[in-house]
């Protein structure tokens, strides 16, 4: 009889699998309706979050507070939320008509209201994808605060912690702004309540902060070690609890509906539906600065280059210089769209028949008998995409009138994770692999890699491997994506979702030339394999900006016709 190997499972088989659990159990806790992060029905989310070991929490296993993580974290939920026992994810019921101040996240664009001193409410109305980020984010902090709460608290039985904790509940309670003197003892306190240096603590410590709250790092830490401690002594846990409208009405499409009819019924409105349509994915001044800002701004930055102006234009602060270049798109033929519908998916509508082509910056444009239309639409997020590009290729309905849409290209430019290469590379795709499951999309993409060359950045194509959520990656299952034989190049949200829609509106349902062109490129915005270089590691500052516009440029020369 032939002897059985011994085989054991390798890190990135176990990562694949603890993703794999994530999922499941967060579908399972959303179709229950509640659960408690820190009792026995987060018990399963918790072991696979530690299990996988993300690189953008850092030292979530080990025994010290992980900091970067906690920063990255705190910026995408809203103010306020370390302070509340109860979490409720709704739907849009109606509180941005309420009394209610919406408290919007500086890093993720979505609406939070505080109910009371207990609880506050998450709006989820971009799907799946903002479910399982809001989750893992909240499961980290969870984690991070029972490290808190094992570190000051010496009897629970008799309530009594350290004399660190008391100190450090001292100087978060305060109103007023501490002074360096007092600053400085907080945070010598709070480093051995976090397990970490002083010098770490300062480095990171008014990165948390903000203009009303300097201090806000000593009010984060505070509260979380004082909610896992009431958990703990009085058995007090922390819920998290889904809306049954949310339940209802989550994977039907409703928010995605009403932003593509939205967009269809402007482009009748200015009799643009039947015309020529190239949709866009990109952020909301790259096409129109791309187009105008050269020829406004030329004399203001005279002898300047291109990519000089786009820089200017992208630095904080410079609403001026942006807003010219919006003033002359507005008059030539560009219509802003401004979302309501609960996708926070701003569109803006290129009329390119209004455009003077001589004072652009692509004169040389051959645009036809029948003038594009562009369509452009802020970035999506993760499964989102499939719903409103779906949304988007579907025929208009009026009455018993069908108009079948004539999309010519889609091209969808954004921001991703290298697996080789550094901050601002650019990445070329020619296929998309979905983690998490066995599809796979293959399609030739307009763009090449032998178009970037030669500008001073690094260019890859290849593979790229869209995940089912950015915070959920490790190095050992990149680093299998990236050196085995499916030689991923980078990591992204959405690719494959907006694949599947392209490829079922074209192939299957026929709304929409089965010949329809694509377009995908990515710049990096973090290397998740590099120590240093992760998401939690911050944002790209005016390193983006150049390939930002050089993919942006690559894809409107190919619609302008301007190298036939």
């Amino acid at each position: 009889m032939k002897e059985i190997k011994n085989i054991s499972r390798s890190r990135a088989q176990e990562s694949s699998a603890a993703i794999e659990r994530l999922y499941i159990t967060m579908r399972h806790l959303f179709n229950r309706g509640f659960y408690k992060p820190m009792g026995v029905s987060g018990e399963t989310l918790r072991e696979a979050l530690l299990a996988l070991r993300p690189e953008i929490y850092g030292s979530i296993a080990e025994e010290k507070v992980e900091l970067s993580g906690l920063l990255y974290v705190i910026e995408r939920l809203p103010v306020g939320i370390e302070e509340c026992r109860y979490i409720n994810l709704t739907s849009d019921e109606g509180y941005s008509n309420s009394h209610f101040q919406a408290i919007v996240p500086p890093k993720r664009r979505r609406n939070c209201y505080r109910i009371d001193e207990e609880q506050m409410n998450v709006e989820i109305t971009r799907g799946r994808s903002d479910i399982y980020d809001i989750l893992t984010h909240l499961t980290f902090i969870f984690i991070e605060s029972h490290k808190i709460k094992d570190r000051v608290l010496i009897d629970e039985n008799n309530n009594e912690v350290t004399r660190d904790w008391q100190k450090l509940e001292q100087a978060a309670l305060q109103t007023k702004k501490l002074t360096l003197i007092e600053k400085e003892k907080a945070i010598s306190h709070t480093a051995n309540v976090l397990g970490r240096t002083f010098a770490e603590v300062l480095s990171i410590y008014d990165a948390f902060g903000t203009s009303e709250k300097p201090d806000r790092f000593l009010h984060v830490i505070y509260w979380l070690g004082k909610l896992a401690m009431e958990e703990v002594v009085e058995n007090n846990k922390r819920t998290i609890t889904f809306s049954p409208i949310l339940r209802e009405r989550l994977g039907h499409h409703i928010h995605g509906e009403i932003w593509a009819t939205n967009i269809k019924e402007v482009l009748i409105q200015n009799e643009l539906l039947e015309r020529p349509i190239h949709i866009i994915s990109a952020n909301m001044h790259s096409v129109m600065n791309s187009i105008f800002a050269p020829n406004v701004h030329k004399t203001k930055f005279k002898d300047k280059s291109d990519f000089f102006i786009f820089e200017e234009l992208s630095k904080q602060g410079a609403h001026d210089v942006r807003d010219k270049v919006t003033e002359v798109a507005l008059k030539q033929g560009m219509i802003s769209l401004p979302d309501n519908s609960g996708t926070n998916i701003d569109v803006q509508i290129f009329d390119t028949a209004k455009i003077d082509w001589a004072k652009s910056a692509f004169p040389k444009a051959k645009i036809g008998k029948e003038a594009p239309v562009l369509i452009v639409m802020d970035y999506a997020f993760g499964e989102q995409a499939y719903e409103t590009i779906d949304e988007l290729l579907k025929p208009y309905k009026e009455g018993k009138k069908v108009t079948l849409l004539n999309v010519e290209s889609v091209s969808i430019m954004g921001k991703a994770g290298i697996l080789e290469g550094g901050k601002g590379d650019i990445m070329i795709p020619n296929a998309h692999i979905n983690e998490g499951t066995a599809d796979n999309y293959s399609f030739t993409n307009e763009l090449t890699a032998a178009m970037f060359r030669g500008n001073d950045i690094p260019v890859f194509e290849g593979p790229m491997v869209t995940v089912l959520g950015t915070s959920l990656q490790n190095r050992d299952l990149l680093k299998f994506f990236h050196e085995s034989t499916w030689a991923a190049i980078g990591l992204e949200m959405e690719g494959s979702y907006y694949q599947k829609a392209i490829q079922s509106a074209s192939k299957i349902r026929k709304s929409i030339n089965p010949n329809v062109k694509v377009r995908y490129a990515y710049y990096a915005s973090d290397n998740p394999l590099e120590t240093g270089s992760t998401l939690a590691s911050g944002g790209l500052g005016t390193t983006g900006v150049k390939p930002t516009y050089l993919i942006t440029i690559k894809i409107l020369e190919q619609i302008f016709n301007v190298n036939k």
